[in-house]
């Protein structure tokens, strides 16, 4: 995965070019869900594609990076009025726990 913007490939420097598209699901605040469309990139050296994530999103997690870093701030618990069970508990847990997930860049 690549952020939006990024031209070269993060494995061999080789330009990156559009290839197509992929479908997503985003889980927002208030239980709410919606659809986008992510870009996918092929590099012309090593024919890797690679996702281009938009800053609303984490790797590998569907809740918008607001929600996660809201757990992990403490600003989001399981008693917070509108998150009460989304994300669930063990969710929240689990993001705690994890040593992969970072706070943004100020």
């Amino acid at each position: 995965m690549v952020s939006v913007g990024v031209i070269f490939c993060p494995n061999c420097n080789g330009d990156l070019k559009f290839y197509d598209k992929k479908r997503r699901i985003v889980r927002t605040k208030r239980r709410k869900s919606k659809w986008i469309k992510i870009r996918r990139l092929q590099c012309s050296d090593c024919n890797g594609v690679h996702c281009e994530l938009p800053e609303c999103l984490l790797p590998y997690k569907q809740y918008e990076a607001e929600v996660i870093f809201g757990v992990l701030e403490g600003f989001i618990t399981p008693d917070t009025l509108g998150y009460e069970d989304y994300p669930c508990e063990m969710t929240m847990k689990r993001w705690k726990n994890s040593h992969t997930l970072c706070f943004p860049k100020a």
